[in-house]
């Protein structure tokens, strides 16, 4: 079987499956996210290994990443941007700060060194974009101030991650020179001037010149979007933040909530392959090793971290009802966890029962908040299968 013929197969595998769990768990009434995982498990590498190679799927499904951060910054004019960000800063700077003392408490009760305890205390500090976002109806995610509040935690949370990602490159880095510091410190500043030069002066003229050919508009946003992509990775900066500033200078445009809706088919593609990449890559021989403190991790992140959010919420002056349901959308892991855990295990940085931990536990987490959110609130899901009813 050639190279082409074996992607064909594999794709073949994780589409067909991913239908056949998916019926599965809209009937027991859970996220679809969850089927995407638990198909990785199952025939991935540690399952009946009928995908044994997952490097390559796991590079396509960090685009999945990409396009989510682009379509978060499409939501987020920067004026809104700026008043957001400034009324949650001190909710998720305190929430962080608590949770990473937290994490590094567990990780001492389980004999970790200082590194591997400040994985988990990272890990724990962040919520999953992707689950939070796909299981907030549109009406709330646009019109809301739930939306407001829950999507101003959440970047913040993501530029805190993208930093955190930052810092541990520079750690595994032995010879470091200044000019590289020089580069990464000056290469936020020419992000943000290359985005508002590149969108006034050649986004926008050709979006206005040619926004009634849906084609064009399709192609040249994912061309934008992967342009500030691979410039942040020329600057020596996270792709992850060259997305993101690219959704947020476009979102100025009229035309970028348009962009955002056409752009999710694609989004949820690449997402599906990442959440499949989760479950393939976990290693089961280490589950004896991990599952005593994945469970009280999981536990510490199920239970405390929405109180956490509730609390401060409450105390920063949002209604109460609002608080809770906020700190609930935002009380599991995140897909950031395993980019930090991934990298930081790549770099020799942490061990990898520390990697098996950190993943182990986002699935948990992602499992019980898929089902806690789709039961208590409206999602789209439910919203569907009302529809469907009446």
């Amino acid at each position: 079987m050639n190279s082409i013929d074996h992607t064909i197969y594999i794709m073949f595998l994780i589409f067909t499956g991913t239908a056949a769990l998916a019926t599965l768990a809209l009937f027991t009434k859970q996220s679809l996210l969850v089927a995407y995982i638990a198909l990785g498990i199952i025939i991935g590498p540690w399952g009946l290994a009928w995908v044994k190679d997952t490097s390559f799927i796991n590079e396509i499904g960090n685009i999945g990443i990409l396009f989510l951060l682009f379509l978060l910054g499409l939501h987020l004019h920067p004026q809104n941007l700026l008043q957001s960000l400034s009324k949650m800063s001190k909710v998720t700077i305190v929430s962080s700060i608590l949770l990473l003392a937290l994490g590094l408490g567990i990780g001492y009760l389980f004999a970790m060194n200082f590194k591997n305890s400040l994985l988990i205390g990272l890990s724990m500090m962040f919520s999953s974009t992707i689950i939070c976002l796909k299981l907030l109806p549109t009406s709330i995610l646009n019109h809301q101030y739930t939306g407001e509040l829950a999507v101003s935690i959440l970047l913040l949370q993501d530029i805190i991650a993208i930093l955190a990602l930052l810092a541990i490159k520079i750690l595994a880095c032995q010879h470091f020179s200044f000019n590289d510091i020089g580069l990464i410190i000056s290469g936020l500043p020419l992000m943000l001037i290359a985005a508002i030069v590149g969108e006034r002066y050649l986004l926008s003229p050709l979006i206005y010149r040619f926004d009634r050919i849906q084609e064009y508009i399709f192609i040249i946003s994912i061309g934008w979007c992967l342009a500030m992509t691979v410039l942040s990775t020329k600057l020596g900066l996270p792709n992850e933040i060259g997305a993101f500033i690219a959704g947020v200078a476009l979102a100025t445009h009229p035309i970028s909530l348009y962009i955002a809706e056409n752009l999710k088919p694609l989004r949820d593609f690449f997402l599906v392959i990442f959440f499949f990449t989760i479950g393939a890559s976990f290693d089961l021989s280490y589950l004896q090793q991990i599952i005593v403190p994945a469970i009280i991790l999981s536990g510490a992140i199920l239970i405390l971290k929405p109180w956490i959010f509730y609390y401060l919420l409450c105390h920063s002056g949002a209604d109460r009802k609002q608080s809770w349901e906020i700190a609930i959308r935002l009380g599991q892991s995140s897909e950031f966890s395993l980019l930090l855990a991934s990298l930081a295990t790549t770099e020799h940085l942490i061990l990898p029962k520390t990697f098996y931990l950190v993943e182990s536990t986002t699935i948990i987490t992602f499992v019980a908040s898929c089902y806690w959110v789709t039961i208590k609130y409206p999602t789209p899901m439910a919203s569907a299968n009302k529809c469907h009813k009446n």
